[in-house]
């Protein structure tokens, strides 16, 4: 019987030879890819590019041009995400945090100790363990390995975790038999979106033809498999 080890590596080159590489997370600053990780809750991908072209389009995708704009007009530049007046208030909430314990400097914050820097995003309001660690992996280059909706999905459809499994849980799964590594970390859950997007959907899974059955088998019977 194949360890966890082996299986989490067999998932990840068969991936990769799937659709790699896939250059996530895409991004043309850190302070992008932090408002992009802010902005993509409880949205589509598609939705957070609007938002962020309107950012580009206005100059407001730098910390100093973002602090500077009036809440209505950054909620106005981010509506296309939804939520637009709450993610409005997370990304105030976050450049506060970044002025005053880091001079208003991403390249500062990237610095700090991963751990004491994880504490610090969770404690800004509005951010949650898969937002701290998508800013810590991807803007910050720390090795984290970012866990989501569709993680849980696969994994616990081929039962390498329980269903409904929580977000502590499902990151050790691969923290635990995986180098700790910044590139592996940051492709493999690129690849994870595309299979979560492409085949593991929430409802009516496509298992034909899904690469991930050629690793973990095919899945197991259980809810969600209709």
């Amino acid at each position: 019987m194949s360890s966890t080890c082996d299986l989490l590596e067999e998932l990840y080159k068969t991936l990769s030879d799937w659709w790699g590489p896939t250059g996530w997370w895409p991004g043309d600053t850190p302070f992008e890819i932090i408002v992009g990780a802010i902005l993509t809750q409880n949205t589509a991908w598609v939705n957070v590019e609007r938002a962020i072209d309107n950012l580009k389009g206005a100059g407001a995708l730098s910390p100093e041009a973002m602090g500077a704009l009036p809440p209505e007009v950054l909620a106005e530049l981010v509506r296309p995400s939804g939520y637009y007046n709450q993610k409005a208030r997370k990304l105030a909430d976050f450049l506060a945090f970044v002025g005053e314990t880091y001079g208003g400097s991403v390249e500062a914050m990237a610095e700090a100790p991963l751990p004491q820097l994880r504490a610090q995003l969770l404690a800004v309001r509005g951010i949650g363990p898969e937002t701290a660690d998508s800013i810590l992996l991807y803007a910050c280059g720390k090795a984290v390995f970012v866990t989501d909706a569709y993680t849980e999905r696969i994994l616990s459809r081929h039962g390498l975790v329980p269903a409904g499994a929580g977000y502590d849980e499902v990151q050790a799964l691969f923290t635990d038999n995986l180098p700790a590594d910044v590139d592996l970390y940051a492709e493999y859950h690129g690849l994870i979106v595309h299979l979560g997007k492409e085949h593991c959907r929430r409802r009516k899974p496509l298992c034909e033809g899904c690469p991930a059955q050629a690793a973990l088998g095919p899945p197991v019977p259980g809810p969600g498999q209709a």
